[in-house]
């Protein structure tokens, strides 16, 4: 697939999406990068770690989190997408659910849409899939239910609870092609953490081969989140080993996209990770 300028090899390779949140209060790293040097500075050590996409946010959606509005989410995420465009030549992806903030941040050069809501908030299920379409974007689409797809402390019925979020993951991408988005722009995303319990999390990490059924590239997120921190009882700061494990899954299962927050590890352990599937037995 085409993102920007590059081509995307997403049938045999696995590639580094780096996040910078132009936010106050992101899980992970709010207040760190949200001015335009600070966040020159990390996409430029991002870039010399090997990555291939940036993903740029304007609003936090962690837990609890509150609405910015599109009007401050646009003020935030403007500058450094003109910046990025000026000084460096890399795919630029904007985490988005909001469908002027994803018009207006394509106008200034973003290459992806990365809408967590599955191109279905607020009930208008068109005007997000129309911008797309009508820019030609690539867009990554993550399952996000209005009704939380849980296991409850019954993990044996994990396969039930999956074929479920591929129904829904689905209905988002028909959405998509009904606008007509070409079909080879399409990126999907199980969306572990949002709508999802601790045991539905786990499963549909442990379980990502079988998204593959439904045709498109898939993307993993798990960098530092809760799943990490409640299987090792750790704070958000310590989470990097079980961030690699998460890694080393998708890289396993074929997921062509992984969003991260530190690049250089990631990368090292998606390599060893794809060289080591290379000499699997294909039997």
């Amino acid at each position: 697939m085409r993102i920007g300028n590059r081509d995307f090899n997403t049938d045999s390779k696995t590639y580094i999406m780096g996040i910078v949140n132009m936010t106050p209060d992101s899980f992970f790293d709010g207040h760190n990068y949200n001015d335009v040097d600070r966040a020159l500075v990390r996409i430029e050590k991002m870039i010399s770690d090997g990555v291939d996409i940036i993903d740029i946010g304007g609003e936090s959606t962690r837990p609890g989190y509150i609405p910015v509005g599109a009007g401050e989410e646009i003020r935030r995420i403007i500058p450094i997408i003109e910046a990025v465009k000026l000084r460096f030549d890399i795919p630029i992806s904007v985490d988005t659910y909001r469908s002027d903030v994803a018009k207006t941040a394509i106008s200034y050069g973003a290459d992806m849409i990365n809408d967590i809501w599955g191109l279905r908030y607020d009930g208008n299920v068109e005007s997000m899939a129309n911008v797309i379409a009508d820019t030609g974007v690539a867009a990554c689409i993550m399952h996000n239910s209005s009704e939380s797809i849980l296991l409850n402390g019954q993990p044996e019925k994990y396969i039930e609870k999956i074929q479920c979020l591929k129904r829904e993951l689905q209905e988002s991408v028909n959405i998509a092609l009904d606008a007509g988005v070409d079909k080879e722009r399409i990126i999907i995303d199980p969306g572990v953490g949002f709508a999802k319990d601790y045991d539905m999390n786990m499963a549909v990490t442990a379980n990502l081969e079988e998204l593959n059924e439904l045709g498109y590239p898939v993307l993993l997120g798990t960098s530092n989140k809760s799943v990490i921190g409640t299987t090792l009882d750790l704070p958000v700061n310590e989470r990097m080993e079980g961030t690699l494990v998460t890694t080393v899954f998708a890289v396993l299962a074929g997921c062509s996209f992984i969003r991260v927050h530190d690049v250089k590890k990631n990368k090292r352990a998606a390599d060893m990770a794809a060289a080591l599937k290379n000499y699997r037995n294909p039997l």
